[in-house]
Order: structure tokens, then sequence, then C-alpha cells
């Protein structure tokens, strides 16, 4: 094949939309990023809504910046890929968009009379949380489905706000909706094609790819065979009877029926539209990899990396015991194994016959930001930025430093000793699975200077290592054998925080060349993949499920290939082993045990407080 070819990775994150240029062997040419714009209700906190015309908007711009900066012909672009966050976008069936919004509405309100019209603010944001009372409901049920996730569904996930949606939309509107998580939506906005991917649907959408058995807690254990991919009883008992009616259409359909299932990176339609290129600066037909997302993308641009300068080439076997940390605004850690062990599983989510476990947190870089800007003296560390051109996190760890002296502290966690944070602020993702959590800290002071500020912006660190561990402890002890952790997202360019987290966790941090880059290149993979199995069938589409089935079975763990070839070494930060960092591992895992405690402490006081009122 020409060594002239080019791939684009599109992201979707919760604030920007971007995107990136690369050649066959993942050399970063190009890359942007565009606002994207989030609608808050002004009388709900919990409504975090945005637009898919933004957003589509935001992808365009980035797509034909990449273009324009490298001077590439967008011919020489063979494939491209999408990931996104696992927000819920509504449409209609001609594609337009259907409002989701709660603007001006009470939380009483039995509906909202602008849901299900015309509107430009039709996605779900995955951190609202309006459907906690649909989340509980199907949770309260025992059925089946929520083995895979964890036993656990949480509100965040498409399902619980689906359900949401049909209770406070009008019936007739809810009935003319077609339902997309946001990656699938990209892709089918980009083709016109219908088909879903699996890592959407099985992460996020109660599907359960077929020959997966269900265990039904409500039946005693029974065990179910998956047969159409969908549970008819599920969806009859929480209330979305119609959807079984009309053979789960609105959500993609049953595979090999009405409706077509992909893996990711398979090729979805005939490639790009003729509407999509223009819109894109792209060529009509090129090809267009089944999305996954945004943490899985992460996933597929990290894990397959050689562990330091010289190490060998990984294989696919060796990923099982590779953790991926996709940090931003929140972070999701994502392992694979031959079984299903904790957190999903989901089958067939990256690879087939594969399944994928998934754990996170959901509040990370936002609870550092929030610690940071909440304080009393941050408007003073913006000011003494300003003055020495330095960042904030640089000011803070030259304060920690200076700290460290007066006090005679041997280690920034002995600097904090005293102080404790558990820091669930946005409720509690993994390992606990409960959106009920708040956060909680232990030896305030009256003290706000800015000295207080650097000693909570350390803890705030620590405690999120310290949750990092307890979901790699719960993880090893279900099955899993996790020594390593591959970071990307802009957390990864957090140094104290990777330091620390080798400490706690007492395993290597293998950190991508571009950390930012490497979910949106995890897409460009997709792209690759789709281009070089297009090649493959000589440019027959897959059309039908047939089609994919025959694929998967030929090429499915060709994308490991794809991933090896483009995946570049990573920077490795090890544990360190001198006689200081021993005094502080001893100190911090007896921080670990006051964390652990932590949990208890507050479940056992709300259940007091629950019994008092």
């Amino acid at each position: 094949m020409s060594e002239m070819e080019y791939y684009i990775g599109f992201d979707v994150g919760t604030g920007s939309g971007r995107a990136c240029l690369v050649d066959r062997h993942g050399k970063l040419i190009a890359e942007h990023s565009a606002a994207t714009l989030t609608h808050r209700s002004p009388s709900d906190p919990r409504i975090f809504e945005q637009s898919t015309q933004n957003i589509w908007t935001s992808l365009s711009t980035c797509c034909k910046k990449i273009l324009s900066e490298s001077g590439i012909d967008p011919a020489q672009v063979k494939g491209i890929g999408f990931d996104a966050t696992c927000s819920l976008a509504v449409v209609d069936k001609s594609g337009k968009p259907i409002s989701v919004s709660r603007t001006g509405a009470t939380e009483e309100d039995e509906k909202d009379d602008n849901l299900g019209k015309a509107g430009e603010w039709n996605v779900i944001l995955w951190a609202d949380h309006r459907a906690e009372e649909e989340a509980e409901k199907i949770n309260a049920t025992g059925e089946g489905v929520l083995g895979f996730v964890g036993k656990t569904m949480s509100l965040e996930m498409e399902i619980p706000k689906t359900l949401w949606l049909s209770k406070h939309m009008a019936k007739d509107r809810f009935k003319d909706c077609m339902l997309f998580d946001l990656p699938d939506y990209l892709t089918y906005h980009a083709t016109t094609s219908l088909a879903r991917s699996t890592c959407s649907l099985a992460c996020k959408c109660s599907y359960v790819p077929i020959g997966a058995t269900m265990k039904h807690e409500c039946d005693g254990g029974k065990e179910e065979v998956s047969k159409e991919g969908w549970s008819a009883r599920f969806f009859n008992k929480i209330g979305l009877d119609e959807m079984v009616k009309e053979d789960f259409e609105q959500l993609g359909g049953i595979p090999g029926k009405n409706g077509l299932v992909l893996t990711a990176g398979q090729p979805v339609g005939k490639g790009l539209s003729k509407r999509a290129a223009a819109e894109l600066g792209l060529i009509e037909g090129t090809a267009v990899g089944s999305g996954v997302i945004d943490a899985y993308a992460g996933w597929i641009g990290t894990v397959a990396a050689a562990a330091g300068e010289g190490t060998p080439k990984p294989t696919l076997e060796d990923a099982s015991a590779r953790l991926a940390a996709i940090a931003g605004t929140s972070t999701c850690h994502i392992a694979q194994s031959k079984e299903g062990i904790l957190w999903g599983p989901y089958r067939d989510a990256v690879f087939p016959g594969l399944w994928m476990n998934e754990g996170g947190q959901s509040s990370t870089g936002q609870l550092i930001d929030f610690t940071m800007q909440t304080h009393p003296a941050y408007p003073k560390l913006l000011e003494l930025s300003q003055k020495t051109s330095k960042s904030t996190f640089e000011l803070l760890g030259d304060r920690l430093e200076e700290m460290m002296k007066e006090r005679g502290a041997d280690t920034l966690t002995h600097l904090t000793k005293d102080l404790h944070f558990y820091p669930d602020l946005h409720g509690n993702r993994s390992p606990l699975a409960d959106p009920r959590m708040k956060g909680m800290i232990t030896g305030l002071t009256l003290d706000d200077t800015l000295s207080d500020l650097a000693a909570k912006f350390n803890v705030t660190l620590e405690a999120i290592a310290l949750q990092t561990r307890h979901i790699v402890d719960e993880m090893n002890a279900k099955g899993h054998q996790i020594n390593s952790i591959y970071m990307s997202g802009s957390q990864a360019k957090n140094g104290p925080l990777m330091r620390l987290l080798a400490t706690v966790l007492q395993m290597p941090i293998i950190i991508p060349p571009q950390p930012s880059a490497a979910v949106v290149l995890g897409a460009a993979m997709l792209g690759r993949y789709a281009y070089d199995l297009t090649v493959e069938r000589q440019g027959k589409a897959i059309i039908t499920q047939e089609d994919a089935e025959e694929a998967k079975e030929k090429e499915g763990t060709r994308l490991w290939d794809v991933m090896v070839e483009m995946t570049h070494p990573g920077k490795r930060v090890d544990p360190r082993s001198d006689a200081e960092a021993k005094r502080e591992v001893k100190l911090l895992d007896v921080k670990y045990k006051i964390f652990r405690e932590s949990v208890e402490v507050q479940r056992r006081w709300r259940s007091m407080v629950a019994d008092a009122i």
C-alpha cells in the first residue's frame, strides 16, 4: 500500500470536539480542537445538555483546519473514525434534532412542553443525573442484564435516560424518536447508515451480545442465553414495552432482523455520504470505522505500546494485564479479559469474543479544578501566576516544596498526614456503583492561606490515587492480574499525580508521547482498520449481519495489528524504591485504610439519618 495514506480520528469530549491527522504508522501530522456548548437548566442542577448540530460543526471546523495546516490532499485520507462520550442523542426518523431540554421546568413537572419538539438541545450529556429515580427502578428488577453492569446500572447510562424521556415526553413524540449513544450518532450522521456499534450498545444500552448468558437474580439465579441481543422481559418490566413490540427499532433493532451491529472499526455503510464529506472537507466514500465510547478509544490508543524503549512488541494476550486509565474531567479504567469478570463485563466491545471490564471515577480533573477554584486563596494564586508567568500547578508545587522544608516533612504525604479526603463529590462510579456517595474531608483548620490551598491540592491528588488503588484492588480480587497502568488524557501530563499513582499502586505508569492525543489516535486507528478491511473485501460494504459476522471470523483481531503498528513507545514512570519512598508507602498504606473506612462511615451515617427521618 502507498505510504501516502492518512487517517483522521474524531473525538467528542465533554467540552470540545477534536480531530487529528496521522499517517499509516501513527505519526501525528496535525490536530485541532474546538469548544462545544453545554446547556444547563437554571432550575435543575442535575441537567447537562448538548447539541448534535453544535458538535458536528465543531468537528467540521477541526477537520478543515488540520487539512489546511497539513496541506494534505483530502483524497489521501483513506479512513476516519469517531469516538465520543456516552451521551444520549435524540433525533426524529429523518435525522432532525429532537429537544431533550428542561429549560424552565421544575423537578415536579410531569411533562416538559419543549420535550419532543424540534430543538437544538437534543443530547443528554453523560454527566446528566436527571434519571436517578429511573435507575433505582431498573436496579430493583434483579434482571439478568444487570449482571453486565456490575449488578447496578448507573443513572449516567442510556436506558435510565431513555426511560426518563418516555415518562416525560408526550407518547407520540417519544415514539417518533431515534435514540443513539453519541458515537453511533456520529457514524449515522457521517454515512446515513443506522448500524450500531457493539461498544455503545453493550456498554451503555443494556444490549447483551448473542450467546452471552444472563443470570436473573429475580428468578433465583435462573440463566438465559441471549438470542436477539435485547432482553424483552427486562424492557417490559421497566415500562419500555413499546420498544419490544417494535423490535427495538428506536435503539437500532435486532441484529439480522431489523438491525446491524458492528464491532470496533468495522466499516460503516458505504463510507462518507456526499453531504458529510462536503461538511468535513473530505471525499465521498471515505471509509468510516464503527465508533467507540471515548474511554475505549483511549484503551485502543495506548495499550498496544511497548512498555518503554527497547521492550518487545506486545501481544493481544499481554493486553489483559494492562489497565488503561483515560483521565480528563473524569477517569475511566478499562481492562480486557478472556472471560467476563467485573464492571461490565462487555463482550465484543472492541474485539470479538473478548470481554471489556470498565471502572471509573466520576470526577477527577473536575475535582482538582473544584478544589482549587473554591478555595479562598485561589484569587491570590491567579494573581501570582500572572506576575510570575508560572502555571498555577507549578506555583502550588513550589509552595509544597517550601512547606516540606519549613515543617521538616520527609515527603508530600507526610506533609499532609493529618488531612484526609474522600473524593466522591459527584457520586461513586466504581468500585461502589453508588451515586449517593458524597465527598468528605477530615483535618480542617482555620487556615485560608496559599499554603492551605497547596495542602488541599496535594491531598486531592492523593485521594484520586487512593481511589484508583481501590478500583485496581477490587479488579484483581475478582480475577484480573493488572500489573501496569496505561494513561491517556489531560491528567497524564500531571507529573506529581503520575508519580503518586506509581507509588500508591506499586506498579509502573506508562504515558504515551502525546497523552492528550491518545484518545483521538485510537479513533484514527478505527479509520485505518475500516479502510484495510474495505480493501480486503474489495470494496464490498458490510450491509447485513451475516456480512459483519463473516468479517469478524476472518479479520476479528486485525485491529490489534493496526494498534501495535500505530502506537509508539511510552514514557515509563516506575515506583521509587529508596528509603524515603518506603516510608511514604508505609504512610500511604495507613491512609488507604482510612480511605476505605470513610466509605463504611459515610454509609453508616447515611443509614442513621434515614432511620431518624
